[in-house]
């Protein structure tokens, strides 16, 4: 209607125009009103054409499984961008009044225990805990019992002489106890978990009667907060300075990062941490089926060192203490605003429920990439069954992505955070999870109904949850005791104020 009308009225004023020519006007008069004419229908063009852009909105990307909901993409700079670091930078010297340990007849062995960024942080730990005793470090043992079961040693996982001479200025390191002391009686310590400076001074008391002290687990084995600036920046060189992968690791991770940077030049790095222990170990349930909760209640019933048992799933889930969920995490990249084209490497082991499962998050995003996919099958074979090896894979694509989204805050997860604040406050998306199941349940029953509501509400809840500078949490409020470590936020997690400073 809108066309005939305006060729209609053109008609006339061409028609029009010719009688008023045919008066014999100037050249000069003729080829002005055959411009104005000209002008002004450019201008009738125009206008009609906004009309139709404004009738046909914008492209939106709904939720396949709620197709009432439907979710406006978000500008690009807000997606790819980092937050501002406002002139930090890592800072890891130490000050004048440091001084290395030498502890050359005193020996620290330590048994490692977790997954590869338990042991890379419980390593640190110890580190700092040798220079504070004054002893000698030996080249750590690895965990071989996990649910992980690799049977990788220190030098298989990590650059050994790296390693010893990095850290040269801090503490004595040796690959092996020397011959004399291999059979002699130690001190077998389980040190008590996040100790102070003073309750390391009082165990050097054991040098008085051993020479050899060693440590059953290496986890959590230091206090996140009131330790000496000294120790906090030594704990940082040793994570990340000295603890560098082993050249092979490196080198394919490397390889896996230009690969996809080849693809999309942007991607996003995705731990999904849906794995049959995690589950297990969490009592989370949701989603699955009664033969899928009953194969994790028997496998938790059967993990000896898991101290919990009975657990009550809907009320972890409400909580916020379960891991989203693949359909769960393409709901929330969705409404942050990642359109479904966005690359991303899916940094995970085995995820639960196999490809079934997996097809939930890829019917937002079908552009999932893992490792077995950039990589060649050769390339893979020295990494295969060696979980930490392929583990420490996805940690260095994690830690150079554009942004970094993990489903759930387990040891890698705040390892790669942390890692990636030291580095400069890089992109990294931390879902409230508690805060978005009760946003998910809305949605679900419908309670959710303007276009983009619940949008607007996921990157309202997650503007200050993206990475950005802040010093690290200390324990919740009203609790006492030695419980108040256990909720203070992890040194590795966030090392500002230590080891990050400002450029001033």
């Amino acid at each position: 209607m809108v066309n005939h009308r305006g060729s209609s009225h053109n008609h006339m004023r061409t028609a029009s125009t010719a009688k008023f020519i045919s008066r014999k006007q100037s050249p000069r008069a003729i080829a002005l009103y055959i411009f104005l004419l000209f002008a002004f229908s450019i201008f009738i063009f125009v206008f009609n054409a906004g009309n139709i852009v404004e009738d046909h909105p914008a492209p939106v990307i709904s939720i396949q499984s709620h197709p009432q909901t439907k979710f406006l993409q978000t500008a690009d700079d807000e997606l790819w961008d980092a937050p501002s670091r406002h002139g930090l930078r890592p800072c890891v010297k130490p000050t004048s009044r440091y001084k290395a340990a030498h502890g050359s007849d005193r020996y620290l062995t330590v048994k490692s225990n977790g997954g590869l960024n338990q042991m890379r942080t419980g390593i640190s730990d110890m580190v700092a805990v040798a220079h504070i005793m004054n002893a000698t470090l030996v080249i750590p043992q690895l965990d071989r019992r996990s649910f992980w079961q690799d049977s990788s040693i220190f030098s298989d996982i990590f650059d050994e002489l790296h390693f010893i001479t990095t850290l040269q200025g801090d503490v004595r390191i040796v690959r092996e106890l020397p011959k004399e002391l291999e059979l002699v009686p130690r001190a077998r310590k389980h040190f008590t978990s996040w100790s102070s400076m003073g309750y390391y001074k009082e165990m050097m008391q054991l040098w008085n009667d051993h020479q050899v002290i060693h440590v059953a687990k290496s986890d959590s084995r230091l206090a996140n907060n009131d330790l000496p600036l000294d120790i906090q920046r030594l704990r940082c060189r040793a994570l990340y300075h000295a603890l560098r992968f082993s050249p092979p690791i490196e080198s394919l991770g490397k390889k896996l990062v230009d690969r996809l940077r080849m693809r999309s030049g942007k991607y996003i790095a995705l731990h999904l941490r849906y794995e049959k222990d995690m589950l297990a170990f969490t009592g989370c349930t949701s989603g699955l089926t009664d033969a899928e909760s009953e194969e994790l209640r028997i496998m938790r019933e059967n993990t000896k060192h898991w101290k919990v048992k009975d657990i009550n799933s809907t009320e972890q889930r409400i909580g916020g203490f379960c891991p989203l969920t693949p359909k769960e995490v393409g709901i929330f990249l969705q409404a942050i605003g990642y359109p479904p084209s966005t690359l991303i490497y899916v940094a995970s082991g085995e995820i639960y429920g196999g490809d079934a499962r997996l097809s939930e998050l890829m019917s937002f995003f079908p552009n999932l990439v893992f490792k077995e996919k950039l990589a060649t099958k050769e390339e893979l074979n020295a990494f295969a069954k060696h979980a930490s090896q392929s583990a420490a894979l996805d940690y260095i694509v994690s830690l150079e992505s554009d942004v970094f989204v993990p489903s759930y805050s387990g040891n890698m997860a705040r390892a790669v955070e942390g890692h990636r604040r030291f580095l400069g406050h890089r992109k990294t998306i931390t879902p409230d999870r508690k805060g978005l199941v009760r946003l998910f349940d809305e949605l679900e029953s419908g309670q959710l109904r303007e276009t983009s509501s619940f949008s607007d509400l996921v990157q309202q809840m997650h503007k200050n949850r993206q990475g950005a500078p802040r010093k690290r949490k200390g324990p919740s409020p009203g609790i006492k005791g030695k419980a108040r470590f256990r909720t203070e936020e992890s040194f590795y997690e966030n090392p500002y104020p230590e080891c990050i400073c400002s450029s001033k």
